[in-house]
Formats: structure tokens, sequence, C-alpha cells
């Protein structure tokens, strides 16, 4: 008996959605009504729709029409960054993310030591503290590669230069 009844519990709702009102026509969409040739307003606000598994088509639209670019970051810095590191080999470069790793660097005539540097563009918008760029230093003693500490101000000295090429930038692309 019970059996029965729960069969029943779950034929009833499949049967109910077999009605008329739910049928779909099949020149017909959810935005558009093709027979009348005569296009739907797409329901606009807040109060649109549910937002499924985190994606929001609206908010990505208004996004990319704000932006400009396919970067997550500000370009400006983006490439400034870039451009500064330059010298360094290029380890890894996440625009997405926002973060450039170089790989070790050895300046000519100074065999024994070596460099690295961490990079990470912060945001949209071009603001003195949208980068910071940090410097790692190893020394070669006894045939071994040692950490060695970095100047403090040689991070805000790679920083200071990363945001004077991002304002040369963005003064080059508005005078043209």
């Amino acid at each position: 008996m019970k059996s029965v009844l729960a069969a029943i519990a779950v034929a009833l709702p499949l049967l109910a959605a077999c009605g008329d009102a739910n049928q779909r026509l099949v020149n017909n969409d959810e935005y558009g009504d093709y027979r009348r040739s005569a296009a739907r307003n797409r329901p606009q606000g807040a109060s649109a729709g549910l937002v499924v598994f985190g994606v929001d088509k609206d908010r990505e639209a208004r996004d990319a029409a704000a932006g400009g670019t396919g970067l997550s970051v500000n370009a400006y810095l983006w490439r400034a960054t870039l451009d500064t590191l330059s010298f360094m080999p290029l380890a890894s470069a996440d625009p997405f993310g926002g973060t450039i790793i170089t790989d070790w660097y050895s300046p000519s005539g100074a065999g024994n030591e070596r460099f690295r540097a961490q990079a990470y563009v912060m945001g949209r918008q071009l603001r003195s503290d949208g980068v910071r760029v940090q410097v790692f230093r190893q020394t070669l003693e006894r045939g071994q590669w040692v950490d060695s500490p970095v100047s403090t101000s040689t991070n805000s000295d790679m920083e200071d230069k990363v945001l004077a090429r991002a304002r040369e930038l963005r003064s080059q692309s508005a005078s043209r």
C-alpha cells in the first residue's frame, strides 16, 4: 500500500506538468515571439532573476564595457610592471590574477648574487596602492645559494618606477 502511495505521489506532479499551459512552441524563445515578429523586453534590475552558480551575465557585460580590455587589472599598471621588470627573465604572468613572477637574474659583474621579483597588480583603477613589488635576493656562499635580505627601499623604488611608467603610458594614450 505504501509503495502505491509513493508511486502516486511521484506520478502526480509529472502528470500535472503535461498540461497545455506548459507547452513550448518550436518557433518561440523566451525573449522573442517570432510568430508576431515582436521582441519582448528582458526583465531588468536586481529582481530580474536568480544568479545561478555565481554567474551574472549582466554584471559581466557591465564590467567588460567599463574596462574595455580583457584584463582583470588596470592595463596601464600591468603594462608598466612588465616594462619595468623586462630586464629580468619572465617566469609567469597572469593578467587575470594580476601576478607577474620573474626568474632569477644575475646582473653582469655580480656573479655571486642573483635577484627575483614578484609583482601584484591589484584592481582596475590606476592608483598608487594598485601595485606591490617584492624583490628577493640570494648570494652564493660555499657553492650554495643562500637567501639574503633586501633593502625595504628596493621594493618601494620598484613600485615607484612602475607607477611612473604607468603615468607615462596613460599620458601617451591620452595624447593620441
